[in-house]
């Protein structure tokens, strides 16, 4: 298949309009390939194709639809070492990060095939005699899934994993920066004969072309999305014109509390995983470390001290611990604000770009210390590297301070006090919590989202993935009497 045959629409690979050439952030002399954006006419062949084929998947057997799923799943963890390497060559995080992504993606499918086989309904007593109730699960439709690049296979999988398992069709739009990920996805769902043409599309483009036009397309029911707080709302007024169902996923300001009787060991080292890992470009990263008066010396000396030990490198080279920036819009982004934690906290470590035997998008591990959680960078979510601390007095303070934040995506608490811990899980204002482990991180079966400006609509991942790509039915009965 050419590179610029990159649009998957209604069972064929197509060549559309423009280029888009794809650069590896580790090596910026390395062209992974040059690919053609989806054209609006084009886009529109997808939703109707969709539409079609929508409506034959919905009648294929649980059983075969399992089956299926499951083997898309197994071609995934199969293929997930050239995968893998593709995906860090072009979105920058170290291979062993790469090759997990892809991983977890199969984990996504194979799991979703069980729950095609678990679409329970319930029957109830009617409040009136001699009346059923009856509570069914219906699929949306087609539904328009929009994915970032910081995941740009694991967010696609675990959108289209769960719309496919209840029997809707899917078209994808992933992230401008990474087409390759997402293509890979597509052909091995291409690959199986019993789905029918159309049941899944993918067309590339820009957020505000093709993304705007999957907003607002009358015939896709439903959006899914993850990506900033901005392009969110954005998406948010245009599918509320025609009442789709909406899922978004934006922004964070994620909390790292350390209390005076932590572990540091066990703090610095989440700290550390949960700021720094995957070049800190997470959606659930600690960018504010939260810190109790009495260990923050020490806690800031040892986190230096880690961080200095992280080897930034190319993301494919053994050993590197961390890898480029996604971009070079992203790098100018994350020196800019370091340049305003510099007015505004004290800078600890890093803040600068570095040089490498490749071109590439590196810049050092960040620390701001002695941060106040009203300025810039405790405020608005940076993407990238930087982490500020941030003294305390108290528990109380540390929660006050955590959930002071128009976000409230993830938080942690390092503590041994069983009595904080409980508290902080339960008065903390996020989706997800940890503690005594790192905010960034998750597992697949279990729900994820967040809650103030990080997201709107219903949980994704796991069991609860049913609310949102699943209408239900009730239905009233009267069987009558026996002749």
């Amino acid at each position: 298949m050419s590179g610029k045959k990159s649009n998957y629409i209604n069972g064929a690979w197509v060549e559309g309009e423009g280029e888009i050439n794809n650069i590896n952030p580790s090596d910026t002399n390395d062209l992974i390939d040059t690919y053609s954006n989806a054209s609006s006419s084009q886009l529109n062949d997808a939703v109707s194709s969709a539409k079609v084929a929508q409506k034959k998947w919905e009648k294929v057997g649980i059983e075969k639809r399992a089956n299926i799923l499951n083997d898309i799943g197994s071609e995934i963890i199969k293929q997930s070492k050239e995968i893998g390497t593709l995906l860090s060559r072009e979105e920058g995080k170290t291979l062993p990060e790469g090759i997990g992504e892809v991983v977890r993606s199969g984990q996504q499918f194979q799991y979703y095939a069980a729950s095609a086989l678990r679409q329970f309904g319930e029957n109830i007593a009617s409040t009136r005699e001699g009346v059923s109730v009856e509570m069914t699960r219906e699929p949306v439709g087609v539904c328009g899934i929009i994915s970032p690049w910081n995941f740009p296979i694991a967010i696609a999988a675990w959108k289209a994993a769960p719309a496919m398992a209840f029997g809707n069709a899917v078209v994808l739009k992933p992230a401008s920066q990474t087409p390759a990920s997402a293509i890979a996805l597509t052909k091995i769902i291409s690959d199986q004969k019993d789905i029918p043409e159309g049941l899944f599309n993918l067309v590339l483009g820009g957020g505000g072309t093709i993304g705007h036009q999957i907003s607002g397309h009358p015939d896709i029911d439903a959006i899914s999305f993850t990506g900033s707080v901005s392009v969110g709302q954005t998406i948010y007024m245009e599918a509320a014109k025609t009442m789709k169902k909406m899922q978004l996923e934006m922004g964070s300001k994620n909390p790292l509390l350390v209390m005076d009787d932590a572990d540091l060991d066990i703090a610095v080292a989440c700290a550390t995983n949960g700021a720094y890992g995957g070049t800190g470009q997470k959606c659930t990263a600690s960018s504010r470390l939260i810190v109790h008066e009495k260990v923050y010396k020490d806690f800031i000396q040892r986190l230096i001290k880690s961080i200095s030990a992280l080897k930034v490198g190319h993301a494919l080279k053994e050993g590197s611990q961390m890898g480029p920036v996604s971009s070079e819009t992203q790098l100018h982004s994350n020196l800019d604000y370091v340049k305003k934690g510099k007015s505004e906290a004290k800078l600890a470590f890093g803040g600068n770009p570095i040089s490498l035997d490749t071109p590439g998008y590196y810049m050092e591990p960040t620390l701001f210390i002695d941060g106040d959680n009203k300025s810039t960078i405790n405020q608005e979510e940076m993407f990238g590297p930087i982490a500020c601390v941030i003294p305390v007095k108290s528990y109380e303070e540390g929660l006050e301070v955590a959930n002071d934040t128009i976000f409230g995506l993830s938080s942690g608490i390092i503590t041994q006090s069983l009595s904080k811990a409980a508290d902080f899980k339960k008065n903390i204002k996020t989706g997800v919590t940890t503690v005594n482990l790192p905010t960034a991180g998750l597992d697949y079966h279990v729900p994820f989202g967040g809650r103030k400006a990080s997201s709107f609509g219903p949980r994704e991942q796991g069991t609860y993935a049913h609310e949102f790509f699943t209408h239900v039915k009730t239905a009233y009965v009267s069987p009558g009497k026996i002749n």
